[in-house]
């Protein structure tokens, strides 16, 4: 049928699964955003420029997915607010990977106008590095997917 998209969430590879929760680009940048602080719907929309209803619905699915909580708005008005969990804190690794390869790949030399910084230090992040249990730094191709128990 054209139209439906195929369900991923029974799959049993691990980034097929994981795209199901977050796979699409708003989903992700609204985890960006609530990384960065913003919490309100009204705040989320005017970051990303979205219409009411598609981030709605993302804002829905990341909620039941568990990425993110609805509560309170803390200004004590009648409004909620959308909180990561843990689960959704934990995507920071996924956005800051992501922000390092855009960096190099997606930007002439100076176009990029931020850099992603230590809040104590106030400097530049390093490159993330993927390693090894014994410390070792891993290449793309120094390591494979290997069914449990073997």
């Amino acid at each position: 049928m054209k139209g439906k998209r195929t369900t991923l969430e029974t799959s049993a590879c691990a980034i097929a699964r994981s795209l199901e929760v977050i796979g699409d680009w708003w989903s992700l940048l609204i985890v960006r955003d609530a990384l960065a602080g913003k919490r309100r719907f009204g705040e989320f929309r005017e970051s990303l420029g979205l219409a009411k209803n598609i981030l709605t619905t993302r804002l829905r699915k990341l909620v039941a997915c568990g990425v993110l909580t609805t509560a309170p708005a803390s200004d004590g008005s009648p409004y909620k607010e959308y909180v990561l969990t843990e689960r959704g804190e934990r995507l920071y690794l996924v956005v800051a990977a992501l922000w390092q390869w855009g960096e190099e790949f997606c930007f002439p030399p100076g176009q990029l106008s931020y850099d992603l910084v230590d809040l104590q230090s106030q400097e530049k992040l390093r490159p993330l590095e993927l390693k090894s249990q014994d410390g070792r730094t891993l290449g793309p191709h120094d390591f494979v997917p290997r069914a449990r128990g073997d």
